[in-house]
This record gives C-alpha cells, structure tokens and sequence, in this order.
C-alpha cells in the first residue's frame, strides 16, 4: 500500500480539481441546481486563520480530501469531504475526518458540526460510526428532514 501524505491547499489549487469536479457532479446529480450553488460558494473561508483546505495524496495524485471552516468561536464546521470515485471503500474518508479533526483541534476548536444532505446516506453512516452525535431523529425517514446536522466535540 502507498504511503498517504496530507497536504494542506487552497480549494483553487490544481491538486484540488478532481474533488471540486467530483463533488459538484455528485451534489448536482443527488440535489439539482442547487447541489451545483453550494460548491459555487467562496472557498476563502477554508483558509487559515479560521479554516483549512485538506488534501490526501496518493503516489502524487489525490485521492481524498476535505475542510473546515469557522463555525463560531469553539466550533469547526466540516464541508466538502470526499473520496475519488476510484478510491471508495478503503476507509479514506475516515482517514479525512481524522485529519480534518486534528487540523481543527490544533486550531484552538473544541467542537465539530456539520451538516449532510438527506441523499447522502453513505456520509450519514460514516458520521454515526465515528462518533458524531446526530441532532435529528435517526427513525425519521431523511428526505423529510432536510439537511442531516451532526456534532462531536474534539478536546
């Protein structure tokens, strides 16, 4: 197995446009027009001092990334996180929360949340098996309850 690097980039960097794509095709084919405005957002707000881009590179490509933004003083909002359609199920969006946490920690964050759509019920099952507390009834069926908002506090 190779050996994965993180690297810590701006949303607009090269390395960066296979997610942006990814996640844009993805968000539009699940959510229409307005899967496509959210990735159309300014992407300054995942900058230091409030916020990173994330990257983990594989044999110098990406394979997975992520970031998070200021959410308020105590709390790290996590966006964007994604793993290359060729590279599913080897645990590499794990590996990016685990990044995106430790980034955040050493930003002063004691607390994560984050928001998912209700057609993502991949991001909902990884959210629930790494910790993240679900501010919604997990029995409700997802698509009458909009985003999906989870939180998980990271001393």
């Amino acid at each position: 197995m190779t050996t994965l690097e993180v690297r810590r980039v701006r949303q607009s960097n090269p390395d960066a446009a296979p997610l942006v794509a990814e996640l844009t095709y993805e968000y539009t084919s699940r959510y229409g027009p307005m899967g496509a405005q959210e990735m159309q957002r300014p992407a300054d707000v995942f900058e230091p001092p409030n916020g990173q881009f994330l990257l983990l590179m594989e044999a110098g490509v990406a394979v997975a990334g992520g970031a998070f933004k200021r959410f308020d003083a105590e709390t790290a909002e996590l966006k964007r996180i994604w793993t290359h359609s060729q590279h599913r199920r080897r645990g590499l969006a794990r590996s990016v929360l685990v990044e995106l946490e430790n980034e955040a920690r050493t930003f002063g964050y004691t607390r994560i949340y984050l928001t998912t759509g209700p057609r993502q019920p991949e991001a909902k099952g990884l959210y629930l098996a790494t910790g993240y507390t679900p501010l919604f009834d997990v029995d409700t069926d997802p698509l009458t309850i909009g985003p999906l908002a989870f939180s998980k506090v990271i001393h």
